[in-house]
């Protein structure tokens, strides 16, 4: 009797030294021992930074949207198989949503990154999402890629996933327990010990290492990963991750199988079991708050961050209006101008331009004079230059008459002379 209690004891002694510690976290006591980094992991985000307490990593928070965190294991696994426990949950509003991805893939953080399924180019290895595919309320896919293939190139990356189910994960108020399990003889994945599928094609290369990435729209989902605890196969084991419980020493009759209790143990066991449902209500409570003082935090800085811009705003506008001062001396200047234009107008309209206007139309007609008979000697000048002289004129005159009766009398000498003809 003695060593078959002790058996479940070497049992869980084995388990626990199966643990590949340098790639899991959650599994101890606390999740980070300064609250600041993860032992082993590094953690990051685009957007906003993933807050580590003491149970939880919050990837996403659930306010603002549009923002990204990753976390990725700086130690490749040597090991060609293993079973992975990873539990998480997700929080948001009614129409929230965002996506979830465990990866196992060759040089994850400077290849992957923060990306999710749909934006990754061409990962090797395995990746492992959990969102609101197809509408179904939830669903959980596995995806292979050997490098070759770029996902965001894909129209349809849907299609590519090998195995899925369907999952309602989100406001469920407790963590979504999932467990991967590969072997050279199978590659299983199953949800709340529930089988989601399994494959017997399926062998991912050692040298791989693990990582978490979550991407959250404008209606986000806050994404808390409790725990990743990575175990190594042992040889003839079934290769489950150990669940940690609470042990308390019990009676001799219940170690040697004894089925009856006394009623005081009963009624201590059922104490226990209530001060065990209050402590963890309470610690979930607590991590609610935190959460809930995480993101009034958030909204007190965005609203110090307006009122800063308004702040600045006024400043600028103030120091663009004018002074009272200037408006002052804009008014005097305007009534100056006003009084100048009012003495004008009253000096115009005392004076008489008869006078005047007829010392105007004197001097039009001086000038008109002026020019006309300038304009007469110019013109008769012209024609006198250009009229040949009169002299050379009648002597081309006489020259012609001249010649023309010279013409006449050669012309009648010559028909006196001609022979006349008789008929």
């Amino acid at each position: 009797m003695k060593i078959s209690a002790s058996l479940p004891f070497l049992a869980a002694i084995a388990s626990a030294q199966s643990v590949i510690e340098s790639a899991s976290f959650g599994y101890g006591s606390s999740l980070s021992p300064n609250r600041d980094t993860i032992p082993g992991w590094q953690v990051g985000g685009e957007g906003h930074s993933p807050q580590i307490l003491s149970n939880k990593l919050i990837l996403t928070p659930p306010y603002p949207g549009n923002t990204r965190g990753y976390v990725w294991s700086q130690t490749p696994i040597s090991q060609s198989e293993w079973t992975a426990e990873f539990q998480f949950r997700a929080t948001g509003v009614e129409r929230g949503g965002g996506n979830l991805q465990l990866w196992y893939a060759k040089d994850g953080q400077s290849k992957i990154g923060t990306s999710s399924i749909y934006t990754v180019g061409a990962f090797d290895g395995f990746a492992l999402v959990v969102d609101m595919h197809g509408g179904r309320g939830g669903s959980v896919r596995g995806f292979l890629n050997d490098g070759t293939k770029d996902y965001k190139s894909q129209t349809n990356v849907d299609s590519l996933a090998f195995g899925h189910c369907d999952y309602s994960y989100r406001n469920l108020g407790r963590p979504s327990i999932v467990r991967i399990k590969h072997t050279s003889a199978v590659f299983e994945v199953t949800v709340d010990d529930r089988l989601c599928f399994s494959t017997d094609k399926v062998a991912i290369p050692a040298g791989n290492t693990f990582g978490i990435t979550a991407a959250t729209p404008e209606n986000p989902d806050s994404f808390e990963i409790f725990k990743f605890v990575l175990q190594s196969v042992q040889p003839g084991s079934g290769g489950s991750i150990p669940v940690q419980q609470n042990t308390q020493q019990q009676p001799i009759g219940a170690a040697q199988g004894s089925s009856i209790q006394p009623p005081q143990q009963q009624q201590q066991q059922q104490q226990q079991g209530s001060q065990m449902s209050t402590d963890a209500q309470f610690v979930d409570l607590s991590s609610r708050i935190q959460l809930i003082n995480h993101a009034a935090n958030n909204i007190i800085r965005e609203l110090g961050n307006q009122g800063s811009k308004s702040d600045s705003r006024q400043t600028e506008l103030v120091q663009g209006m004018a002074t009272k001062e200037q408006v002052a001396g804009l008014d005097a200047r305007l009534q100056r101008m006003e009084t100048m234009l009012q003495n004008m107008q009253r000096e115009l309209a005392g004076r008489d331009y008869r006078e005047r206007f007829s010392q105007l139309e004197r001097t039009l007609q001086n000038s008109h004079l002026s020019l006309t008979e300038n304009l007469q000697g110019h013109i008769l000048s012209v024609i006198t230059a250009s009229t040949p002289r009169m002299g050379f004129f009648i002597f081309l005159v006489i020259a012609v008459q001249v010649l023309l009766a010279g013409s006449y009398i050669v012309y009648k000498r010559r028909r006196a002379n001609m022979p006349k003809k008789f008929l």
